[in-house]
């Protein structure tokens, strides 16, 4: 009987993707509970049952790991996860929490993840809930949500490379949150580190109390055991009562093609169990809990959450729109205080996304739904373009988070687009004192409507933040300079590095801005930035025609200063990507009906006269002119074909 139960129990987990069903009588489970859970994991137990009411509140604590990108994050969350054996500590463990492909193939974190761990200190059991963060500036939506489940966070600083920009802006968004906050100092093994300089710059620039900072190297795990004590002594315990009705914050989710949306949730109050009927606030719709449990660091069902802890649960969502990113759960009839969520992400770039094959539409839609399920920071709405036919307008918050969410959706759904030119939001401001969006170049206003009805345009500005080492500065003032950035600050981070402050136009940050920074910095250049509202500027809407025709996918807005430079450039590099046709292409840049820049590609030609061997030139001639009647006929009804890959040719800015 034993053996026929595992048999069926390891073939229903082959065919559900999900672990063994254990067999253990009822009996024994007091026995399963004598060990305690840091003991059973270290004795390798097979269960991993692990007994969620025996941690308290103030056995728990909530924390995250932020820094600038490749300060070692993702490395030190891997090493805490071999010191707590919640991962083996044999092989090579790399980047444990970075599960998504691009973010391997890329080496970057682009997705906040949740894991628990169980520790021992002095004698007491403790559940400890560390997120991952990423550290690129597009992804600091990521970082804000993450910090709202959080009590507090480890700030890592590079020993050898100091502060550096998304140091400084995520150092603000855990100081805004009113969190504690633990500087430590990563890869002091490193032959350039120098900890007492990079001490002095936390000192000055956070004004932390830097006389315990932990000096570590994650890599190869110097003094990564006195991280967990100073969570535990320094980060406080979650402020929840087990005793009140449940309420819990909607902080992630994704999509799992066997149960339907997954949803990771914070424990305010309360407890939550298996069974149990939930309301969600947002949808007002009514769930019931099939399953429940915590990230260690895959899905591990425990039947029960309760005030403090983080856990995911499956229950029966089935259409991505239904999980609303800040949303609060609590049990039916129980009347409790709605917790204030989140603010909306600021999409910052926008651009149009169509499938190759129009057939691809409806499965494409689904696809988009449920990968901006697992990232909320992108705005998603339809449209129409007269080239490329249905699509979708979505919104970034920056073109490697435009990059990122591309490759996903080819990597993870094999899905066939075609992306266009990035723009951002622009506004129009009416004489009626009504404003208006624009986040496609189609809804700019023509020339008749400019000069009756809008009394200004704007464009978007970032106040951006750049430390670099102060023989680069003459550069930097002339990338800016030339980007129509204007200064606002300068300070010295220390003896050699300069943070300094520029009010730039969003437009010109977005179309290579950070390539630029980091050649012109030999790498040595930091970069972050933060919205700084709009200022009026003189902006105006330059289109391609194709033999007279606009293609609207590549309609751009820019301001009036930049149109000469772009449109020759533009018409140069079409030129180069769009393949000959049996007539004549003139490609042209506009404004209105003024032409900025024009080149041509001359047709494929037949060579008519190839069989007149002698005789009058009159006949020659006669064969020439109605090739060229043909031609000129052809031109009146042909189309010119933009494939797929001159789009992608088009926006490299290396053709």
């Amino acid at each position: 009987m034993t053996l026929l139960f595992q048999y069926t129990s390891r073939r229903l987990a082959s065919y559900y993707r999900c672990r063994p069903i254990q067999r253990y009588p009822i009996l024994s489970m007091q026995r399963l509970y004598s060990k305690s859970t840091t003991e059973k994991i270290k004795a390798g137990d097979p269960s991993k049952v692990i007994d969620l009411p025996s941690f308290p509140a103030e056995n728990i604590r909530n924390f995250s790991i932020i820094a600038h990108i490749d300060h070692g994050k993702s490395t030190l969350a891997d090493r805490l996860l071999e010191l707590t054996n919640t991962i083996s500590q044999r092989g090579s463990n790399k980047q444990v929490l970075d599960k998504l492909k691009v973010e391997r193939e890329r080496g970057i974190t682009v997705k906040a993840q949740t894991v628990s761990m169980f520790y021992n200190y002095k004698g007491k059991e403790y559940l400890l809930n560390l997120i991952d963060t990423p550290g690129h500036v597009d992804f600091s939506y990521e970082v804000s949500r993450s910090l709202a489940a959080c009590q507090g966070t480890l700030l890592l600083v590079d020993a050898a490379q100091g502060i550096q920009a998304q140091t400084v802006a995520n150092f603000y968004l855990a100081f805004g949150e009113g969190l504690h906050i633990i500087p430590v100092l990563n890869k002091i093994d490193l032959p350039g580190s120098d900890p007492e300089r990079v001490v002095k710059q936390i000192e000055s620039a956070f004004e932390l109390d830097t006389s315990s900072i932990l000096k570590i190297s994650a890599k190869s795990g110097i003094n990564i055991d006195t991280i967990l004590p100073s969570v535990i002594e320094n980060i406080p315990s979650p402020q929840g009562s087990i005793q009140k009705p449940f309420r819990a914050l909607l902080f992630d989710s994704w999509y799992d093609k066997y149960v339907g949306v997954v949803c990771m949730l914070g424990v305010v109050d309360g407890v939550l169990r298996k069974g149990d009927k939930v309301f969600s606030a947002h949808s007002d719709t009514k769930y019931e809990i099939t399953e429940v449990g915590i990230m260690h660091p895959e899905q591990v069902p425990t039947g029960y959450l309760h005030a403090g802890q983080v856990g995911y649960v499956v229950c029966g969502m089935k259409s991505a729109s239904e999980a609303y990113i800040g949303d609060t759960f609590h049990h039916l009839n129980s009347k409790v205080e709605l917790l204030p969520g989140f603010q909306p992400a600021q999409s910052m770039v926008f651009a149009g996304i169509f499938p190759v094959d129009t057939n691809d539409f409806r499965k494409l839609d689904d696809n988009i739904k449920k990968l901006t399920l697992n990232d909320a920071s992108v705005t998603v709405h339809k449209e129409t373009s007269n080239a490329l036919g249905q699509g979708w307008r979505l919104g970034f918050l920056g073109t490697l988070h435009m990059d990122v969410f591309r490759q996903r959706l080819e990597n993870e759904y094999d899905a066939n687009i075609i992306v266009t030119q990035p723009t951002v939001p622009y506004r129009v401001v009416y004489k009626d004192k009504t404003t208006h969006i624009i986040r496609n170049p189609t809804e700019f206003p023509d020339s008749d409507e400019r000069a009756f009805k809008v009394l200004r345009l704007e464009e978007p500005m970032v106040l951006a933040t750049m430390i670099f080492p102060e023989e680069y500065m003459g550069k930097m003032i002339e990338l800016c300079g030339g980007r129509r950035g204007e200064q606002k600050d300068y300070v010295y981070v220390d003896d050699k590095r300069v943070m300094m402050k520029y009010v730039l136009p969003l437009a010109e940050v977005v179309q290579d801005f950070y390539d630029e920074l980091k050649s012109r910095s030999s790498g040595y250049a930091t970069f972050d930035y933060e919205e700084h509202g709009y200022e009026e500027s003189d902006l105006v809407k330059m289109s391609v025609l194709l033999n007279s025709k606009p293609v609207d996918a590549l309609s751009v807005i820019l301001h009036r200063s930049q149109v000469d430079q772009v449109g020759r450039d533009w018409v140069k590099r079409l030129k180069n990507v769009i393949q000959r046709q049996l007539f004549d292409v003139v490609i042209q840049t506009a404004l209105g009906h003024k032409i900025v820049a024009r080149e041509t590609i001359s047709a494929l030609r037949k060579n008519v006269t190839a069989k007149c061997y002698g005789g009058d030139v009159s006949r020659k001639m006669k064969l020439l002119q109605k090739q060229k009647e043909g031609k000129k006929r052809m031109k009146m009804i042909g189309n010119v074909e933009l494939p797929q890959k001159a789009f992608y040719d088009f926006m490299d800015k290396k053709t």
